[in-house]
């Protein structure tokens, strides 16, 4: 195949992949971008991320140090947007100097073909002798040989074009590329003298680190747009999304730029370009910027655009670590330094790319329980607020209650270590921390969603809780002349209609206001945000015993995820019990919500408990029968009013425990009386 064609089409190629991973993530993006509007707030990326970049900055003293301790995820989160915020405004002018020093190390690659002389991409040093590229742009070994990197090709500061130097590239003594990461590492031959290109032109190192870049920031591109002398696109552009091996973008590019290193606002690089995205319409047209199709001849400046996608610099590192290679090809690859972590031996165990799990997600996603294959499991599914917890722990502790109502029913205790915990706490605190409301000055709104599908689940769920609490209709729906709100304090003009709500529902429970908000929040952010719930559901699936019975003992929250799990879990999976305990299934803002509809026990569900207690706000929509239809036990429980959301309050009950005793142990606990299968 000719080598100009062979380059076209792999370039094509690459371009409907990239074009269909910005389909497959554009609800994220979309997500993304309405964060961004509604808070005003461009820096939007998960907490790890967020949190490593504000570090990151600090480090290179870019920034100031985040603060060591701070009161909750929410106001951290805040604390480290507004760090790189600040850090991304005002820049010194040592930002022009190192962004020259930069762009020295980038080349325009031209190949010689048939006599002629080609200018079509883009690569740069990133080690005294090794250029890297696009796996498109230097598709094969023999494609190397025919291309020269030209050094210089750019105009001085008086608009002058400067004297390019030339070097040949040299694959026979290492060329590593790989089509999937769109990647190509090549050595490069010295020059005349003897000296590597790095010596005269300077390099960009590959950092393995984390917090180089997130979401809202600023990206910089330089490269030789189809061949052209040297361009720069500063600033205008920003990081759309990350993905596990690509950063999406905004940039201004064109075919050309391929191989074009992506930077941060440091001159770190962050990313390899490889693609643009074009727009299409329904049929798949290409479309121009004035939206009709693009016609035979256009020149690209009149295409339509969706972004850019770049390989992420620890994807590159990631695969090359892997790589079984000669010691002369090992020794070259250290030459890229130590921070890009293959200074030494290469790290074979460090796994595959694409097996590896690079997503800033918590790892840890609970606890196996010790029983044999042939018992019947225990399960515990717990609710919000329980980030930073130590699953183990948390086991312990519900296990300890439930003994403590087995042995008051005069029954078997069971150990901790055969209790089943799947643990999603961090998972949940970092999908649902977002920007708080600045302007806010009231509880109900700084802890609403920012989303507007959550947000209105939040509203919906704290109104009908607010009814649902005996406040007159009248003055939940914003009649302040009503008499029943003076004694709460709730007729001041300045008290907004959701925090009049929420006052009330606190003060008639007996719950802290902040707690009531926070679990609504997280509710909320469960049922509206399709990426949330999806996430939640795929961790605690896989923390679930795969086979086999099991007695699934939820609360609060869990109890919302427990009842969409058992429509969406593995056939072979059956539950002779389970039990809900705080829910709030009961309240039509969720059961119209859940995967299970219309409402219902899951056929999966051999019988349903649900244990609630007037004193708690969250089971404000109980007995859950009227709803979810017969064949539930409801047991009204007397818990603490002290703490009457509290899960060890509920599994105290006799009433609580012995039916997941009789569960457990079908043939050797005798049946408690009431409980319908």
């Amino acid at each position: 195949m000719d080598v100009p064609y062979r380059i076209t089409v792999e370039r094509r190629w690459q371009e409907q992949r990239a074009a269909q991973r910005f389909t497959d993530t554009a609800r994220n993006r979309a997500r993304l971008q309405q964060l961004q509007q509604r808070t005003g707030i461009l820096i939007h990326d998960t907490f790890d991320q967020i949190k490593a970049r504000a570090e990151r900055l600090a480090a290179l003293h870019r920034a100031p140090a985040p603060p060591a301790t701070a009161a909750d995820p929410a106001q951290r989160h805040r604390i480290y947007q507004r760090i790189i915020g600040d850090a991304n405004q005002l820049q010194s002018v040592a930002f022009l100097y190192r962004g020259a020093r930069a762009a020295a190390s980038i080349a325009r690659l031209i190949l010689l073909h048939h006599g002629r002389e080609l200018p079509y991409g883009t690569g740069f040093l990133v080690a005294p002798e090794l250029l890297l590229t696009n796996h498109h742009v230097l598709t094969a070994p023999e494609t190397a040989e025919q291309v020269v990197a030209e050094f210089a090709a750019e105009v001085d500061a008086d608009l002058q074009p400067r004297v390019p130097v030339r070097y040949r590239l040299d694959p026979d003594t290492l060329f590593l590329a790989d089509r999937e990461l769109d990647f190509a590492l090549v050595r490069v031959h010295p020059g005349p003298n003897g000296s590597p290109p790095g010596d005269v032109f300077g390099w960009n190192p590959l950092l393995r680190t984390q917090g180089k870049v997130v979401a809202g920031e600023p990206v910089n591109l330089i490269g030789h747009p189809r061949g052209r002398l040297k361009e720069i696109a500063v600033r205008d552009s920003r990081l759309l999304q990350q993905t596990d091996d690509f950063l999406q973008y905004s940039a201004d590019t064109e075919p050309g730029s391929s191989g074009s290193p992506v930077f941060n606002d440091q001159w770190e690089v962050v990313a390899l370009h490889h693609s643009a995205v074009p727009r299409r319409d329904a049929r798949g047209q290409r479309l121009r910027i004035d939206g009709t199709p693009l016609r035979p001849g256009d020149p690209d400046s009149v295409a339509a655009w969706l972004g850019n996608e770049g390989t992420r610099v620890s994807s590159i590192l990631d695969f090359l670590a892997t790589l079984d290679l000669p010691p002369a090809q090992r020794e070259l690859l250290a030459t890229l330094g130590p921070a890009s972590g293959l200074a030494g031996e290469t790290a074979a165990s460090a796994g595959p790319y694409w097996e590896r799990h690079r997503s800033s997600r918590p790892t840890g996603t609970g606890l196996r329980g010790s029983s044999a294959p042939d018992d019947i499991h225990l399960v515990f599914l717990h609710g919000r607020g329980l980030a930073g917890e130590d699953p183990a722990r948390l086991r312990a502790t519900w296990t300890a209650a439930l003994n403590s109502g087995l042995l008051a029913a005069r029954l078997p205790t069971i150990s901790p270590e055969t209790v089943w915990f799947p643990y999603y706490g961090d998972l949940l605190a970092e999908l649902t921390v977002d920007a708080a409301d600045t302007e806010a000055t009231t509880t109900a709104e700084t802890l609403a969603p920012v989303l507007d599908e959550p947000h209105a689940i939040y509203t919906s769920l704290l109104e009908q809780a607010a009814l649902r609490s005996g406040m007159p209709a009248e003055l939940v729906h914003g009649n302040t002349d009503h008499e029943g709100g003076s004694a709460l304090g709730l007729l001041s003009p300045l008290t907004s209609r959701l925090q009049r709500q929420l006052s009330w529902v606190a003060a008639r429970s007996g719950l802290d206001e902040t707690l009531i908000a926070l679990f609504l929040r997280d509710v909320a952010a469960y049922l509206g945000d399709q990426d949330v719930k999806t996430a939640i559901l795929d961790q605690v699936a896989a923390a679930l015993p795969q086979s086999g019975q099991a007695v699934i003992v939820s609360h609060s929250l869990g109890t919302v995820v427990a009842v969409d799990l058992l429509s969406r879990a593995r056939p072979d999976i059956t539950v002779p019990l389970l039990v809900t305990m705080g829910s709030p299934l009961g309240l039509d803002a969720v059961y119209t919500r859940v995967l299970l509809q219309p409402p219902r026990r899951p056929d999966r569900v051999t019988a349903w408990l649900n244990a609630w207690t007037p004193a708690d706000a969250t089971t404000i929509g109980c007995p859950l029968t009227p709803v979810w239809g017969p064949g539930l036990v409801e047991v009204v429980t007397a818990n603490s009013r002290r703490r009457p959301h509290d899960v060890e309050e509920y599994l105290r009950h006799p009433q609580v425990a012995a039916p997941v005793a009789e569960a457990l142990h079908p043939d050797g606990v005798p049946a408690p009386p009431g409980l319908a299968a």
